[in-house]
This record gives C-alpha cells, sequence and structure tokens, in this order.
C-alpha cells in the first residue's frame, strides 16, 4: 500500500478578498510580501471590537453590494439616523430595510448568493471600513423588525437584513474628500451664531459702561 501524501493550504481571513488571482497580480506588481506579513499577523478582523462598533453607531450612510448567481454585481445605499445599524452578536449586524421604489434586486440576489459586502464611507474624518460577508433577508419576523426600527424615524419597515460579518479592514484616508452632513454643518454655524450674539451682548454692555462721563466747564 503507497503512501498518500496530502498538503493543506493555510488560509488567512483576508482570502475572502484576496483570491489565488488577486495575490498572483500582488506577486507581479510587488505587494504581496507586506500582505503576507499582514495574513502572518493575523489577517483581518473577524470580529465587532469597540472601534468597529463606535463606528458603525456613528455611521448614517452606507452601501450594500450584493450580486446575482451568475455574478452580475449590484450596489444600493442605505441610510437611516446614526445608530440605525444594530449590533446583534461579535459577528452579526442588522437594519430594517425601508420600503423604496420596490425593485427588490438586492433581495433577488440574496436569495440566490448570500456574498455581500458593505463600504462605509466617512467624509467628515476621511475614514473608510469595508466588510464582507454573508447576508439574508427576513421578512417574516415583525417583532424583529419593530425592534430595529430606529425611534420616530419616519420610514416604513418593511423587512430586515441580517448581515454576518466574514472579514473587515479599514483604508487608508488618501484620496478622500473631506465633505460635511448639512445637518453637522448648521449645527456647527447654530453654535456659532449664539457665540456671536453673545459677544456682541458683551460688547454692548461694556460700551455702555464707559461711556464718556459730562464734560466739565473750566471756572
Amino acid at each position: 500500500m503507497s503512501d498518500v501524501h496530502t498538503s493543506s493550504q493555510e488560509t488567512f481571513s483576508s482570502d475572502v478578498a484576496f483570491t489565488p488571482a488577486v495575490k498572483a497580480i500582488q506577486g507581479r506588481k510587488g505587494s504581496r510580501e507586506a500582505y503576507a506579513d499582514v495574513e502572518q499577523s493575523g489577517g483581518w478582523r473577524t470580529e465587532i471590537d469597540e472601534k468597529l462598533a463606535g463606528f458603525l453607531g456613528e455611521t448614517n450612510s452606507f452601501y450594500f453590494a450584493t450580486a446575482s448567481a451568475d455574478g452580475q454585481p449590484y450596489m444600493q445605499h442605505r441610510g437611516g439616523p446614526k445608530g440605525f445599524i444594530k449590533i446583534l452578536d461579535k459577528n452579526t449586524i442588522a437594519f430594517a430595510d425601508y420600503s423604496g421604489n420596490r425593485q427588490y434586486i438586492t433581495q433577488g440576489n440574496l436569495s440566490e448568493n448570500p456574498k455581500a459586502h458593505i463600504f462605509v464611507m466617512d467624509y467628515a474624518h476621511r475614514r473608510r471600513v469595508k466588510i464582507w460577508g454573508e447576508a439574508c433577508v427576513v421578512d417574516d419576523d415583525p417583532a424583529l423588525t419593530k425592534s430595529l426600527m430606529p425611534q420616530g424615524y419616519k420610514a416604513r419597515p418593511e423587512q430586515v437584513i441580517l448581515f454576518r460579518i466574514s472579514a473587515w479592514d479599514t483604508n487608508c484616508p488618501q484620496h478622500i474628500p473631506q465633505k460635511f452632513d448639512a445637518a453637522d454643518v448648521a449645527q456647527a454655524l447654530a453654535v456659532r451664531d449664539g457665540r456671536i450674539a453673545e459677544l456682541e451682548a458683551e460688547l454692548a454692555a461694556l460700551k455702555g459702561q464707559s461711556a464718556p462721563a459730562s464734560q466739565s466747564v473750566d471756572s
């Protein structure tokens, strides 16, 4: 009986994106060694830590990518008040999916291909987070839908999207333009205008106190 030699290929969390084809190009263009070091150091993170939880808690907008069974990609925007993304456990996030144009491309894609991607941009602080995983639609659990609906938000929840994280990574701020939400700008301007009003009132009071006394007449 001849011995059968089997070899196992070591896997890393970043393999969700660094396929053999990607690694081959990295090798050809000179970046494979650096990413191999990242892999040997533990690779990309696979669980939600305090940093990611805080980032998602401040998020009011992100892009959600899916693909059909034959690989046709599709990306759609999802938004809501800060905190609309809920953390269910160390690997799972969820959000209420509001009624929209009723094309259901995302839901159709997920029904035949659960692989999905979340891309979150924070333009004000020039940060971005990429999250790989698998997602599913839950449209038969009213209690869950209600629990994920932001309090007082005027939108009609139609269903829930559950997203189980496989890996996540951050990017450097290079080439990210700095932009600010209109609500944040309005709040900053209101604070500034209030301070200006206070200073103007203080200045007027000081001018009133230092008004010149009537001139004396020499006898």
